[in-house]
Order: structure tokens, then sequence, then C-alpha cells
């Protein structure tokens, strides 16, 4: 092998080299910005095979609808209610050049759109009764938050697509103080429940003490008046049968006088 294939050869692996660094794929999850010496010169957004310069290097981001966690932020409502409002966002890359010029990457834009979100959820939910924030109206609440958190967004070139709340509940220390008045009300409402129970239950027992007390006055006053009837009949038949055989009813009287003396 001389020197001039050598050289060719060389000099084919250095244009294919050069090539490759001119070549890249751009996905169709993401969107590129072409750098040039650490300077933005172009932005590529449909998916395929994009061209460059060697010495030129790209920064991907992503097209697609992503998440943001709001850090959790305290609220007082209109109606002196305090609540921890933990909410979340969802955003979308509408201009790269802007973005990347502003925050450089996605969890810059995080870090970025954080603070306008939580300064609507202070404004908005501030002017709110407590009582409205677990209505139908919640809803219509958080297109306002987003309507105006969306103001800073386009700044950066990103879009807020949703925001919502996960959940809105009252600081530890509020929650302990209602947890222990509502304990405090129930047992209350145990002890009065107890005590009209007891007092109904007395009520009943001396209604059927009462009750008792008559049918047994009145059992005693018919059993009185049946064995008075009966000792009546008795006496009346007595005497009947007596006027009716004097003499005979002296013997028997005088054989029971004997059994008895005899006894």
């Amino acid at each position: 092998m001389n020197v001039k294939t050598i050289i060719s050869l060389i000099v084919l692996g250095l244009a294919l080299f050069a090539a490759s660094l001119s070549v890249y794929t751009l996905p169709e999850t993401r969107q590129a910005i072409v750098l040039q010496f650490g300077n933005p010169v172009r932005t590529h957004v449909e998916p395929g095979l994009k061209f460059k310069a060697p010495w030129q290097n790209v920064v991907l981001l992503d097209s697609r609808v992503l998440n943001l966690d709001v850090p959790p932020e305290e609220v007082t409502t209109s109606d002196q209610k305090r609540l921890v409002v933990d909410a979340f966002a969802r955003f979308q890359i509408t201009d790269a050049l802007k973005l990347y010029q502003r925050v450089f990457n996605e969890n810059g834009a995080r870090d970025f759109l954080s603070t306008p979100i939580r300064s609507q959820l202070r404004e908005t939910l501030g002017k709110q009764t407590f009582t409205t924030l677990l209505s139908a109206e919640r809803g219509s609440l958080m297109e306002q938050i987003r309507t105006g958190a969306n103001r800073a967004a386009r700044d950066l070139g990103v879009e807020l697509v949703d925001v919502r709340i996960k959940r809105a509940e009252l600081p530890k220390a509020n929650s302990d103080a209602i947890y222990r008045r509502m304990q405090t009300e129930r047992e209350q409402e145990a002890r009065e429940i107890r005590a009209e129970g007891e007092e109904e239950k007395l009520r009943i027992r001396a209604e059927a003490d009462k009750q008792r007390t008559v049918m047994l006055a009145r059992a005693e006053e018919n059993s009185q008046k049946v064995r008075g009837d009966g000792d009546a009949q008795a006496v009346k038949i007595f005497a009947d049968a007596f006027q009716r055989d004097e003499e005979f009813f002296g013997f028997y009287r005088s054989m029971q006088a004997y059994r008895k003396a005899l006894r």
C-alpha cells in the first residue's frame, strides 16, 4: 500500500467522520436547537433526518405535554381559613429557542413556572371562601389560575395546558385543633344521648310500675269481689239447704264438730 492510498483512506475516514457529525435524527417527541459555539443559530421542530455543520452541536427539548408538581402553598381564604394547597400543572414548550435562552431546559422551566402558579394560587383562592373551594366553582377557579400564570409562561416560550389542585387541607396544627374540637363535640353529644336514654328508661320503668300497680289493684279488687260473691252464694246455699231439712243439717253439723274434736 503506497502513501497515496493511505492518504486517500485517511481523507475518506475524516470525510465519513465529518458526515456523521453533520447528520442527526430528530424523534417525533423532540424539538432541536442547533448551537454554534454556544450560540443558537436555528431550531428544528419537524421530525426526521436533519443536517448541521460538524462543529455545531444540538440541544434536544421535549415537545410533549409535561408535568409540573407545584410545591405546597399555604393560602388564607376570604373567610380566614388557612389551607395548604398542593397543586400540579401541565405545560408544553411552544418556543424552544426562547426557553433555551431563558432557562436552558425543561427542569429550568419547571422551576420558573412554580413561582407564577403559586402566586396565582394565593391571589385567586385568597378571594374565595372555604366553601367555594369545595363547590362546583372550583373548575372555573383553576381556569383563572391557569390564565393568570400563562402570562408569565408565554414569556418563557411555554403554554400552560392545565392547572389542578391535588388536595387542599388544613395545616397540621389546625387539623389537630379541629379534630380535638370534633372529638369533644361528639363526646358531648354522646353524653346527651346517654342522658336522654337514661331519662327515657326511667320514664318507661315508672310507667310500667304504675300500670303493674293498677293491674294488681284491679285484680285484687276483682278477686275480692269474686270471693265475696262466692261466699255469699255459699251462705245462701247452706241457708236454703238448712231450711229444707233442719234435722239432717243439725246432725251433719254435729258430725263435723265430732271430727274436729277427735283430731
